[in-house]
């Protein structure tokens, strides 16, 4: 099966020599790839400031780890429901226009929201249909943006650019919650929802001004069911292919189910009392002479006494562990040993959680939370290029939109499972559930299909 993967994108594998500059960011030679990343992480930083304040605010309104749950479930349901039928629409359609629709789509659910926090009448089931909504719109989006890269790119840049794509998630998932947490603290969460709302005039217009070659897809003589039952048979068929999607489906369902409970850790289990003794032991005795460093370092300590500036923090330190994360893997592009690389990442994203969850010490989880970040990523972007390398680009929409099924539309169940464990036993209990599960399913694939660290 390795081999049938090689021979599918031999381009591909020749497109990186190393890890040199130019390399690392090959991709960016493209001018609607330039336009689609400036977009995209301006869109996606205000994606991240609504996806903490969002978190924020649905836990002070409710103080309930399982409503946590509730609304990431409500934003994965359409994801169950209407990705196999996003996957024919996405061969069928031009993606351009089609991206441009769901953005659009987005950018007014944000401006709902934000008119609902500013006038005061938010309550918990408002966010959950909204999220619902939004959900939707991104059973749509998600694989399209997936399965546009290579229109952008080319099969020769692929690899990089998904890596790119990649690293442009998590810059926006530094700069996003870091921005949030300040903002959420200053004025609430009204504006993170509103700053999010005018971030996707960046993206729609980037898609906008590209010059794209026209369109060739599936044919439309044949019925849609036809046509997804197809892509559903290529899947079901090749065997890499498919143990990959179980793969992240497993990871999804149990091992990411932490990242629903991070603002309960941030606001009942990692109390920074020691860290912000420390920091104001360092501004008195050691920055004294400096009142510039001495104000700002008990700035940064008077701020971690604030629960959303710590869960803004935590979600951050996940995002530099995953940006390094994709920065790697684009540098090595062309690597002959990608099922290594994936097999490292599918065992150390479990192991992180695991410790995640029993951690006490807010610092050391900063620092956990950077490698499971790392791991996660290498495991997401390894197995996202595995399959976009072997799929016919007939099939492509069809295949990403199961593949962004499980990856997006399996976490909410996860997260539904680690509230309720949260809420009946207690929060590192829900995290530490999901990562033994996901650990054990790890270490059982490392026994019982050793082909998968053979792939190139």
């Amino acid at each position: 099966m390795a081999d049938r993967i090689a021979e599918t994108a031999p381009s591909v594998r020749g497109s990186a020599r190393g890890g040199s500059l130019a390399t690392t960011f090959s991709a960016l030679k493209h001018p609607n790839y330039r336009l689609f990343f400036a977009g995209q992480l301006t869109s996606l930083t205000g994606t991240w400031m609504q996806n903490v304040a969002q978190a924020w605010l649905v836990y002070d309104l409710t103080k309930s780890p399982f409503y946590l749950g509730i609304v990431s479930f409500a934003s994965a349901l359409p994801s169950l429901l209407l990705s196999l039928w996003a996957g024919v629409l996405i061969d069928r359609m031009p993606k351009r226009r089609l991206l441009i629709i769901t953005q659009a789509s987005a950018m007014t659910l944000a401006f709902i929201l934000a008119v609902d926090v500013f006038a005061g009448t938010v309550q918990p089931w408002h966010i959950v249909i909204l999220s619902f909504l939004l959900g939707a719109v991104n059973a749509f989006d998600a694989p399209t943006r997936q399965a546009f890269v290579v229109e952008m790119v080319g099969r020769e840049d692929l690899m990089n650019a998904i890596a790119l794509n990649s690293a442009m998630f998590n810059s926006a998932r530094i700069l996003g919650p870091s921005i949030a947490g300040i903002v959420l603290a200053a004025v609430g969460p009204a504006w993170c929802f509103f700053i999010n709302g005018i971030s996707f005039l960046a993206v729609i217009a980037s898609l906008s001004w590209m010059q794209v070659q026209p369109f060739v897809g599936a044919k439309k003589t044949e019925s849609p069911v036809t046509q997804m039952r197809e892509g559903l048979r290529y899947i079901v068929s090749h065997q890499t292919v498919r143990t990959l999607i179980g793969l992240v489906a497993i990871a999804n369902i149990f091992a990411f189910g932490y990242s629903a409970l991070i603002p309960a850790f941030a606001r009942d289990i990692l109390r920074p009392d020691g860290e912000v003794q420390a920091l104001r032991a360092l501004a008195q005795n050691s920055l004294g002479a400096t009142p510039v460093l001495q104000n700002a370092v008990n700035g940064f300590a008077e701020g971690l006494l604030k629960s959303e500036v710590r869960q803004g923090l935590l979600v951050t330190f996940v995002g530099l562990g995953a940006l390094a994360g994709a920065l790697i893997l684009a540098s090595f592009a062309g690597s002959r040993r990608r099922g290594v690389i994936l097999t490292f990442g599918n065992m150390l994203f479990p192991v992180m959680v695991l410790l995640f969850a029993f951690s006490q010490s807010l610092t050391l989880s900063f620092v956990i939370l950077i490698v499971t970040g790392l791991g996660f990523m290498i495991q997401n972007a390894t197995v996202n290029t595995l399959i976009q390398t072997s799929v016919p680009d007939e099939l492509r929409g069809r295949v990403m939109s199961v593949f962004m099924l499980v990856f997006n539309g399996f976490f909410p169940i996860g997260a539904l499972l680690a509230g309720t464990i949260a809420e009946h036993w207690n929060i590192p209990a829900g995290a530490a559930f999901g990562g033994s599960v996901a650990l054990a399913f790890s270490v059982f694939l490392h026994w019982r299909a050793p082909y998968l660290r053979k792939l190139a």
